[in-house]
């Protein structure tokens, strides 16, 4: 049963031309970033918060002009740890329709040639040029649906757990 899946897989792939093979690369990649990111904020994300609290919690004085540049120190290590690859996300997710829009116009070259060799008699053969060039459209969109639904999801943790951390950082000593 999964030699018939991943034959299916194949041929679906295949149909859509080298730029699918393109498109699942780069979803597979997207992915693997966005659970990344979702397997830190779940486990790794309390050790680092908990650091940067005991840091600066650890400081006799929290009033000054030195204290205040090293809160902001440490807030600003924060973003940079809380938004390590969310920018390479939300670039992944801006390339996938992109892709599938190549794979259109690579599609419909195919069409056109076929029309060229043919003189447009030859139906099938377009409709195997119009075939590859909508299914990598469509697979562009569906990845980029799903990554930027996981994208926004991603981009709410981190803001919420930016603001919970600059707010733990008070200066009342």
């Amino acid at each position: 049963m999964s030699g018939g899946i991943s034959e299916t897989i194949l041929a679906f792939m295949d149909k859509g031309g080298d730029v699918l093979w393109l498109i699942a690369i780069l979803v597979f990649v997207m992915w693997t970033l966005i659970f990344e990111r979702l397997w830190f904020f779940s486990f790794v994300w309390r050790q680092e918060r908990k650091a940067f609290i005991d840091r600066w919690e650890g400081r006799s004085e929290r009033q000054s002009w030195n204290a205040k540049q090293i809160r902001e120190k440490l807030s600003s290590q924060s973003r940079a740890v809380i938004n390590d690859n969310m920018s390479v996300i939300t670039t992944l997710v801006a390339l996938c329709p992109l892709l599938g829009l190549l794979g259109t116009v690579t599609g419909m070259i195919e069409v056109f040639n076929v029309m060229a060799v043919t003189g447009g008699g030859d139906a099938k053969s377009m409709a195997g040029g119009v075939e590859r060039s909508t299914i990598p459209t469509m697979a562009g969109m569906v990845a980029a649906l799903s990554g930027l639904f996981a994208n926004t999801y991603l981009q709410r943790i981190a803001s919420r757990e930016q603001v919970s951390l600059e707010d733990q950082l008070t200066a009342d000593h």
